[in-house]
Parts: structure tokens; sequence; C-alpha cells
């Protein structure tokens, strides 16, 4: 951290500087002093850096020393470089840093190209204003580089590309952006400079590296500070804690936690978009004077304003999915609190690097349940993440109560909860470190008791599972009423239409339409009552059962035999035509088939 800027190989242009010194950047990183001139040099480059360790300035800096080092000036319309990320916010945050550079260089125009936003809109600013440097997520720009019928031939812009950078590749492919990927670069020229950035190397990056590289150069920068623990894959800044505490006391301690440290910034990671929204508005409830977002990949265009709001604040919480996990960097983050563990443990430095970013101390704090204590000692051989245990805070309020007391006046808390919990049991069934979080081994108890629940939802992994140590609210449920007047109105309006329907088969005498809901009813239950891949198995057995009585009620068949006559003529017309067989024989077999079948009966 201690390289200046004059020490690089290569000089950097008086607009360049400039910006750097109002963004106050005055040294290098590791990686930037390592990256930089080799991409100015016409290497394609494959850098693997700490998170938080300054990738981005690793290559909008060459980026732009590039373009303007070009011999022949871009026009309007023409795209220099495509920065493509996995996520909006990094597109969002990568647009913000070059904007304090392309402040300096007013004849290079850029464009953010994200989802969210209308494509129509991102075309008609295109063919208006252009673009030399493109940021995008991979489906839009996937999107626009298809569209022909709006005016748009995308592809003859990327003719003059001199640059292409994928940010955090691995999150790339992770995503499912393999073949969005693939389809960009078949658009691209082959004579361009590559880089690809991330904080972790796998596989299918180096597949990667061999489909879109041309003799790439590696790079992997470990930040000073590492010298004992060479592999350590968190900042060196970063003080990393657990804590472990029983299902129901998690929540509690969360809440005391945040109320302990107001004035501060923090991060707070959910495992699903479920129970972000649902601890979300809980954290809402009991952070009075505290500002708390919600942010998940579910999210619209309200995503983007959220992030952006939260990156201005001083302090404040924002609670999130794995969404913001990777490469956004957020400004003074106090504190990342992970009240679930990630579904990967990879997923876990990424986390925990939002904070302890380029030289700033953070701290990182996870929180486990008494029998996951072992993913501890995983982190520290797997990941190289090394963590301390911090004690449980003593006699902290009980909020739970009052949680409870919030669903029963609102039907909207009740059924995020129970979504939240369906949701919860679901992702945690499914984590990849599944030898240390087994189901089998979870508190369902507790864990409806930290929920708040008022009653256990009907699901699978319940089922034949007693649970004598959760009380469930003794009340009809039904009558519980959204707070919100025009859902309220809506659900009433179908329970009068579920009313009126029971009243007209009762009338009616529907014996039998009550016989067919009861029957349906009971099908809909055994489905619910078993894991979706059998009964995925169950529709298709159902299937062949009907096309076979369809096949019999068409043909005329009666039973088996029939049907099974009618297969051997099948074939044997197909040998026929094949020329396997001759026409003597063909008649020969079926008359023989025809007296057998007269003698048997």
């Amino acid at each position: 951290m201690a390289e200046t800027w004059a020490d690089l190989d290569v000089p950097l242009s008086a607009p360049v500087r400039e910006a750097l010194r109002e963004l106050g950047f005055e040294h290098a990183t590791p990686v930037q002093l390592a990256t930089i001139p080799l991409f100015m040099s016409n290497k394609d480059v494959v850098a693997e850096a700490v998170t938080g360790s300054g990738k981005t300035l690793a290559f909008v800096i060459p980026l732009l020393e590039i373009l303007l080092r070009r011999e022949e000036k871009l026009s309007k319309m023409q795209i220099g470089a495509i920065i493509v990320t996995p996520t909006r916010e990094l597109a969002v945050q990568i647009e913000e840093v070059l904007q304090h550079f392309t402040r300096h260089t007013p004849q290079f125009s850029q464009i953010l190209l994200i989802g969210g936003n209308n494509p129509l809109g991102d075309i008609k600013k295109l063919q208006e204003n252009g673009a030399n440097i493109v940021i995008a997520t991979p489906g839009r720009l996937e999107d626009l580089f298809t569209r022909r019928k709006d005016g748009l031939d995308l592809a003859g812009c990327a003719r003059s590309l001199e640059i292409l950078v994928l940010d955090e590749a691995d999150r790339l492919l992770e995503m499912g952006f393999e073949a969005s990927i693939n389809t960009i670069l078949g658009y691209l020229p082959k004579q361009r400079r590559t880089g690809l950035f991330s904080a972790t190397q796998t596989q299918e990056v180096e597949e990667l590296v061999r489909a879109g590289l041309r003799n790439p150069v590696h790079i992997s920068v470990r930040e000073k500070g590492q010298t004992a623990d060479c592999t350590r894959r968190t900042p060196a800044l970063l003080d990393n804690y657990y804590m472990v505490c029983k299902a129901e006391d998690k929540f509690n301690q969360l809440v005391a936690f945040l109320k302990a440290r107001q004035n501060e910034k923090h991060l707070v990671f959910f495992s699903t978009c479920a129970c972000v929204e649902y601890f979300g508005k809980a954290l809402e409830e009991f952070l009075q004077g505290t500002t708390v977002l919600l942010l998940h990949g579910k999210m619209k265009r309200k995503r983007n304003r959220t992030f952006a709001t939260f990156r201005k604040m001083t302090s404040g919480v924002l609670v999130c999915t794995d969404v913001m996990a990777r490469g956004v960097d957020i400004p003074e983050v106090h504190w990342v609190l992970q009240f679930d563990p990630p579904s990967c443990a990879k997923a876990f430095v990424h986390r925990c690097g939002r904070t302890a970013r380029i030289g700033h101390r953070g701290c990182a704090l996870l929180f486990l349940m008494p029998m996951e204590d072992a993913y501890v000692q995983f982190l520290a051989n797997n990941q190289k993440c090394p963590l301390q245990e911090m004690e449980v805070q003593a006699e902290v309020p009980d909020v739970l109560p009052r949680l409870r007391t919030v669903a029963l006046g609102d039907r909207a808390m009740l059924d995020k909860s129970l979504r939240a919990f369906v949701s919860f049991i679901q992702a945690y069934n499914k984590h990849e470190c599944n030898l240390l979080f087994r189901i089998k081994d979870l508190d369902f108890g507790g864990l409806a008791r930290g929920f708040a629940l008022l009653r256990l939802p009907w699901m699978p992994e319940l089922r034949d599972r007693p649970v004598p140590d959760f009380e469930p609210e003794i009340m009809d449920l039904n009558t519980i009423q959204y707070k919100d007047k025009h859902r309220e109105c809506q659900r009433q309006d179908q329970l009068s239409e579920q009313a009126r329907k029971e009243e007209e088969s009762r009338d009616n005498g529907g014996e039998v339409e009550k016989k067919r809901d009861l029957a349906r009813i009971r099908r809909r239950n055994s489905q619910n009552a078993v894991p979706w891949s059998k009964q995925k198995r169950r529709r298709e057995r159902r299937k062949k059962r009907i096309a076979k009585r369809t096949a019999e009620d068409m043909l005329g068949l009666d039973g088996d035999a029939d049907l099974d006559e009618l297969i051997r003529d099948t074939r044997l017309l197909k040998r026929l035509k094949r020329g396997k067989i001759s026409r003597e024989e063909f008649e020969e077999q079926i008359e023989g088939d025809v007296q057998s079948s007269k003698n048997s009966q």
C-alpha cells in the first residue's frame, strides 16, 4: 500500500493522475501495480486478488490509458471498451468510479446497461448519445446484441473494441451467465485485450480463460501482512468473530447487537429473499431511530435506489441476501453480520469482504446454532479464515413476543413469517456442506419460536416429526386481517366467493362435487407430503397410465392382451418397412398371431 503511482513501469496521463488525486488515491495497491503495466502492454490478464484489494482501479486505469493512446479517435457510436459484471449494484458502482475519470476526459462517453430499466430506453440513449465505454450486466448486454428490429446494431458499434473486462468472473459463471458470456464473445472482435478479475479462481473460470483469452498472464496477489499465512483469503485488517447461540435466541442477540451500535453502518446477511423481507420488517419495528433498508434479488427498480441510498449513509442497517456479497464497495461498513451461514464456503469470504476494504479496518460476525459449531474449524481449514469466538450477550431483551403481537395485528407479517420459515428450511436442506448442516439435527421447535411463528406451516420436512416444544396460537388465524385495506378487501372477496360456491354446492345436493373436492384435497396433501422429485415421478407414471387407457379406448382394446398384440403388430410393420423381413414373412407372422388369438379365446 506504500507504493505511489510513480512506481508504475508505465507513466499515467495527466487526466488520470488528476482524477486519482481528487479521489484521494495517492498510493497503488499490489494488484494495481502488478496488473496495470501488463494490461497497457498488449497483454491479456487473469487477476486473482483478495476481496477489497482495489481490483476496480486495476482495470479502469489501463482501460482509459489504452483509449487515450489510441491513434484513431473513437467516434460517437464506436465502443472502445466493455465491462461486464454479474450484478446491477456492481455495475452502478463501476460507473460511478468511471465518472470521476471521464470528467477529465470529456471525449469519452459511457453508458450503463442493466436490468430493471426499459431496454427500449437504453436503445434510445445509445442512438442519441452513443457510448465509447459500456458497463453492463450479461443478460441486458446479450439482449441488446441480439436485437435487430429496433434499429440497433450493437455488434457493428463494437467492431472498434479495444478492451473487454469480465469483473467477478467466477460469480458470472456461478450465476448461470456462461451461455450469455459465450454469446457476447461471439459478437466481439478477436483482436482485443481481455481481462478477467476475481477473488477466487475456479475450474469454470479456467475454461473461460482458454475460450476467450490469448496467452494470458496470470496474476495472483496477496496483501502485505499475510507472510505468516500467505493463503489467507480474507482482508488482513478484518477481525472475524463467531457467536454460538440457540435458534430461539439468534434474533434477540441480533437486535441487542445492533441497538448497541446504532451509530455504525452494518450489513446483515440472510439466506433467502423471504427471510430478508420478514426479518428486515421486524428490525424496522425494533430499531427505532435507525434506518433499515432491504435488498434482495427479487426486487426490481427499487433495488438500484436502495443500494445508492445505503452507500451514501453514514450509519444504518442493510438487510440483504448474497446479491450484495460480491464486488460491491460500500464506504465505511463497520460490521458484516451473517445471521445465516452462506450456502457455500466461498460466499463466506465474499460476505466478509464487504468491510475492511483497501486499508481500512472492519469486523465480521457469524451467528451459529450449537450443532453448527464445527463449521468454524471447517472455515479455518477450507477457506483459511480463522475466527475468534464472541461471547453471547447476557440478559438481552426478548423481543419475540412483541413480534408475534405484530403478526397478530397484520396478516402481512403472518404471511412473511411462514414464507421465511419455509424458505429457510428449504435452503438449509440444500446447503453445500450438508455433513455439518443436517436438517435432521435442526431444532424445529426452537426455530419456530425464533421466527415468532403463530403456527407451523404444512411442509414435507415436518411430516411425522413431532414438535412438542412449540405452542401454536390458540385462535382462528383467518380472523387476522391485513393492515393494507386494499389487500384485505381482496381477501374478503375471495372468502365470499369461496363461501358462495360452498353454499351452491350444498343447495344443489352436490355430493359428487363434494367427493371430488375431498379427493382433490387428499391428492394435494399427499403431493405436498413428499419431495418434489418424487412428485415428478408420480406425475410421469400417471401420464403413462392415462396414455395407456386412452389408447385402449380409442382402438377398442380390451385389456393388456389386446395392447400387447397391437405393439407386436406395430413392431412387425416397422421391420417390414426397414426391409428386415419380406412381405410373405410379415403376412405369415400376422396370420400366426391371429390364429393363436382365436385358439386362446
